[in-house]
């Protein structure tokens, strides 16, 4: 099984490269907003332990199938161990069936992110960033309070790539992604 870490700030393109990754490989996309929607609706906030745990209960059942694999987008922050921390239990529930895992770190300028941030696609999806006004401002405190772009060497994973898709459609990200890893 293949585990694809779909990494970046907030808006730079991970569900819908991740989407277009899906079709041309066969791995199945899990975005991170799959989890947070259902859990906003039901109790009207964010809770991140009800969201971790929901995660966890689809990384278990998953990791168990014959499925080729999973692409999973989320915001990394660098700077916190906790998200570090995260990524290591996850990879700790798919490790025992064999599964290699990939780091894709999806990256483009905060001008390119706000116009993204209010495309058909991603609002159709995450019905939390319908309010495009708050969901501009929280990308840009995001931004300020978090460092969500690794630095130079930081990565220290084999099957690890940066790109820039500030210029690509999705489906030109994707394709880079595949060739990259063989996907």
């Amino acid at each position: 099984m293949k585990l694809v870490f779909m990494i970046g700030n907030a808006a730079v393109g991970k569900m819908t490269v991740g989407q277009a990754l899906a079709k041309i490989t066969g791995l199945r996309l899990f975005h991170n907003h799959m989890t947070i929607e259902p859990v906003l609706e039901i109790f009207g906030q964010y809770q991140p332990q009800v969201i971790e745990r929901l995660r966890t209960v689809i990384f278990e059942e998953f990791a168990k199938t014959d499925q080729y694999g999973m692409i999973f987008t989320f915001m990394w922050a660098f700077d916190r161990q906790e998200d570090w921390d995260y990524v290591e239990r996850i990879k700790e529930i798919f490790r025992p069936y064999g599964t290699e895992f990939y780091y894709v770190e999806l990256v483009a300028p905060q001008s390119v992110r706000l116009q993204r941030n209010a495309t058909e696609n991603r609002l159709k999806q995450k019905a939390s960033k319908r309010d495009v006004q708050w969901s501009n401002q929280n990308l840009m405190d995001a931004d300020t309070h978090y460092r969500l772009e690794s630095l130079p060497g930081e990565i220290p994973f084999a099957n690890y790539m940066k790109l820039d898709n500030s210029e690509l459609s999705p489906e030109e990200a994707a394709k880079q992604i595949q060739e990259r890893f063989g996907l």
